[in-house]
């Protein structure tokens, strides 16, 4: 079964609707280190990451990479601003390993929602749910210590500790691998 329908069907999407969206996907295998999204250009799609990591980063202007975010599988992956504003995207979305993600264009989203009731529904909680994210993940940088940056991902997402490497989680949470090493030994 092609795993948008099965993610659609476990949402309470219906079979004939989530056969018609899955339609609307393509698919796309992307090797390490290759990029779904590139900075400085427009980016009209949404992804949905079967399988891999996503490695979302933007450059200092010293050329450091600052992650930002990692996406895991059963996610779905965009440039929001890019997306949303059609400007060019402000970051970089590489892979992490060899990934599989499921493609559609702006122009397929907005057909769907108009054709779709419960997609457009859909749409709408999953803009909300990002936009929460990042605002509690600004949040969370802000207000919390590193130590209790990591106890909260320890204990919301262990997932992504175990599978991304620890420089990006370390740059993720505004902190050096070296520090991260000593928060990992102390909790």
């Amino acid at each position: 079964m092609n795993p948008l329908v099965g993610y659609y069907l476990s949402i309470g999407f219906s079979e004939a609707d989530a056969h018609t969206i899955a339609h609307f996907f393509t698919v796309k295998h992307l090797a390490k280190n290759e990029y779904f999204v590139t900075e400085g250009k427009i980016s009209l799609q949404i992804g949905f990451l079967e399988t891999g990591l996503l490695h979302y980063y933007s450059l200092t202007e010293k050329g450091e990479e600052r992650t930002t975010y990692i996406s895991l599988p059963s996610t779905f992956v965009a440039s929001l601003l890019s997306y949303l504003s059609e400007i060019p995207a402000r970051e970089n979305i590489r892979t992490l390993s060899p990934s599989t993600l499921w493609v559609i264009d702006k122009k397929d989203v907005i057909y769907l929602q108009s054709t779709l009731p419960a997609f457009k529904d859909f749409y709408v909680q999953l803009l909300e749910w990002q936009i929460c994210c990042i605002d509690k993940g600004k949040f969370d940088l802000i207000t919390l210590t590193a130590e209790e940056r990591y106890e909260k991902l320890l204990n919301e997402e262990p997932e992504l500790l175990q599978q991304a490497p620890l420089q990006y989680i370390a740059s993720m949470m505004g902190i050096t691998p070296r520090h991260l090493s000593r928060l990992r030994g102390k909790i």
